[in-house]
């Protein structure tokens, strides 16, 4: 018997150790996923400005899922009807994979939106090569512009722009002037050099999706910390040179970090099943509508809210690592083990970390800010990493204790991370 997990991300790797404890070696349980590694994604902006090391982040599926199966690959094709997947390994075959039961958590990638020059001159900010490469290109833009005789061109260099204030546009916008700063005082050209960082968003607060009080604490920190916040506004176009906006200001700017939000996984469009907004139908059990054999989960899954009749649960992680907990169970119950049951949460709050003591949270409905709310985000995020607690804690003790490290990684080069994560084609960079 065998059960094939299409994602390893929150969804998918919460459904793995749920099978593994509920099933053990009674089901050989199957893992494809591009990396051989679950990325804890709201830790991403502390990679991406220096102050958590990347491998602390990553969790290592073989090392703490030990008896699931590892396949790596890209989910390509499902036939329902001969229990196959098709993928594409890393070196480019094309390969099959049998199931007897199917979990599809492929996940989301970054939301593109049809802006003239966005696809091409944009920093997603989903994955871990794309925190990487924006800590890299941030990086090379200050040395840069530590580099010009050029006024209008150092300005531009040192104009930084987030588009997308939901949680991680807030939380790199947050985080963003500590780490230019501690960038620009290696260079004594930079003394006195204004270095902006530009919070962009169609909608007319902060942290929209939270409780007003959370995103008025995040639109104090912000401000305090010289971020300009600019709400209702957007970008109408981009090029190399900057940013045309929405109110038909011309931005000159090298860096537009773009955090508007996420779609469903690509593969979704091509299952051939029932989708609302381009995620899969499901049942409140997680089960595609007469496929009693696949179940879906997480962001690809348009989950019934059944706290709010006739919605769906948003894409969050939160959602993900709990529906892939119960994907895990029911799949369970189909083999004979346990019984089915529907998906209902219960809002356990959220959390933002802004840096530099500061954040602000909501544990069990209770508002939080300031050190007190960072404290609780922080341990949260421990208790959520499932690896490498120790790692990660040291490294928010040594940015306490000492300065970050600010070197280049030398992933800038010719080619950059696209926005476009379906994108074969690598941009040049600026």
């Amino acid at each position: 018997m065998r059960v094939v997990i299409v994602g390893g991300g929150f969804a998918g790797y919460h459904a793995a150790e749920t099978l593994l404890r509920t099933l053990g070696d009674r089901a050989e349980i199957v893992v494809l996923n591009p990396t051989d590694y679950f990325l804890y994604l709201p830790l991403l902006p502390e990679v991406g400005t220096g102050i958590v090391d990347p491998r602390h982040v990553s969790v290592s599926i073989p090392d703490t899922l030990r008896g699931v199966r590892l396949v790596l690959g890209t989910a390509a094709s499902v036939d329902f009807d001969a229990r196959e997947v098709g993928y594409t390994d890393p070196e480019d075959q094309e390969r099959t994979l049998s199931y007897d039961r199917l979990i599809l958590a492929a996940g989301s990638v970054n939301k593109l939106l049809p802006i003239p020059g966005v696809a091409e001159h944009a920093h997603g900010f989903r994955g871990l090569p794309e925190a990487l490469y924006l800590r890299d290109h941030v990086t090379r833009q200050i040395e840069l512009a530590a580099a010009t005789d050029d006024p209008a061109e150092r300005d531009a260099r040192c104009n930084f722009v987030v588009v997308g204030a939901g949680y991680t546009g807030t939380e790199v916008a947050a985080q963003g002037p500590a780490f230019t700063s501690a960038l620009a005082r290696r260079h004594p050209e930079l003394a006195g050099q204004p270095i902006r960082w530009q919070l962009l968003d169609i909608a007319d607060r902060v942290l929209p999706e939270l409780d007003p009080r959370l995103g008025a604490t995040a639109d104090q920190v912000l401000r305090e910390r010289g971020v300009e916040v600019r709400m209702k506004t957007s970008v109408d176009r981009a090029d190399a040179e900057g940013v045309t906006l929405t109110t038909g200001d011309s931005v000159p700017t090298r860096t537009l970090v773009w955090c508007v939000g996420v779609r469903p996984d690509p593969l979704v469009a091509h299952l051939g099943l029932e989708t609302v907004r381009g995620r899969l139908v499901v049942t409140p059990e997680l089960t595609v509508p007469g496929r009693t054999d696949v179940f879906a989960c997480g962001d690809a899954a348009a989950v019934p809210d059944l706290t709010r009749p006739g919605e769906t649960t948003p894409m969050t992680a939160q959602h993900a690592q709990r529906q892939g907990k119960l994907a895990g169970r029911n799949v369970a119950a189909s083999l004979g083990t346990g019984r089915p049951r529907r998906y209902r949460h219960r809002d356990l709050g959220f959390a933002v970390d802004l840096g530099a003591r500061a954040g602000a949270a909501n544990p069990l409905h209770v508002p939080l800010a300031g050190r007190a709310a960072r404290l609780v985000t922080r341990a949260y995020h421990l208790f959520s990493l499932p690896g490498n607690r120790l790692r990660t804690a040291a490294d928010w003790a040594f940015e306490a204790a000492s300065h970050r490290q600010t070197v280049q990684l030398g992933l800038v080069r010719a080619g950059a991370v696209p926005l476009d994560t379906a994108s074969p084609e690598l941009p040049r960079t600026r």
